[in-house]
């Protein structure tokens, strides 16, 4: 198992400011890779070349602070593991876990992502066309923060998503795909406050199952289900 551990704190300056950038692409069994940015306009990968990890194993602990943040990471191993806490404005979050280049089942996969501020911009996509056998992922808003924006798409025999946002002007999009029965397909979604346009879609063959809890005003929602 390698361990990685990188901590890196940015100044920030009257006239101008200085820019974390990490760029990761490892392969090999098992990478344990944790990353803590302090500081505006940090990035892991970004938006043309994504950090990537290729091995059986990916734990990812990635911790940002400050505005700005991006962070782009494809995995691609039978075990992924991640925890993303982000504190601030503007956040751009996309984790990919798949199987593009055959390797790769998505199997066993834990994600967890935090927020604290406004205008955060969330897509996780977990199995693509190929099954996780056991997936569970957690998106949640910590604060009252606005302008949310979510696309989580969730393929496996056993995918739970969890997704619990509090503010105005949020808005997001959920597919789950790919096989169910036998605690197959499940969604759990809470809502609190504001502006919220959710689009939700599970498919089947049976094990249809959501569970939702939703508050505050305009709020726009359609669920789709298939057995």
């Amino acid at each position: 198992m390698k361990k990685i551990l990188t901590t890196i704190a940015a100044s920030l300056m009257a006239v101008s400011a200085y820019a974390n950038d990490i760029y990761v692409t490892q392969s090999g069994d098992s990478l344990d890779l944790d990353i803590t940015q302090d500081g505006q306009n940090n990035t892991v990968g970004n938006s043309t070349t994504a950090s990537a990890s290729t091995g059986a194993t990916t734990i990812l602990d990635i911790d940002q602070v400050g505005s700005s943040n991006v962070l782009k990471y494809q995995i691609n191993g039978a075990t992924f593991t991640g925890t993303v806490n982000v504190t601030g404005d503007s956040n751009d979050i996309d984790l990919n876990c798949d199987s593009t280049n055959g390797n790769s089942s998505c199997g066993t996969v834990t994600a967890s992502i935090t927020m604290v501020g406004d205008s955060n911009d969330v897509d996780l996509d977990i199995g693509e066309t190929s099954d996780a056998s056991n997936s569970t992922a957690t998106i949640t808003s910590a604060g009252s923060d606005d302008s949310n924006v979510i696309a989580a798409t969730i393929d496996g025999t056993s995918a739970i998503l969890t997704i619990t946002v509090d503010g105005s002007t949020n808005n997001w999009l959920v597919d789950i795909d790919g096989n169910g029965d036998i605690n197959g397909h499940t969604l759990i979604h809470s809502h609190t406050g504001g502006i919220a346009d959710v689009d939700i879609v599970q498919s089947g063959v049976y094990d249809n199952y959501i569970s939702l809890t939703t508050s505050g005003d305009n709020a726009d929602i359609d669920i789709s289900q298939t057995d």
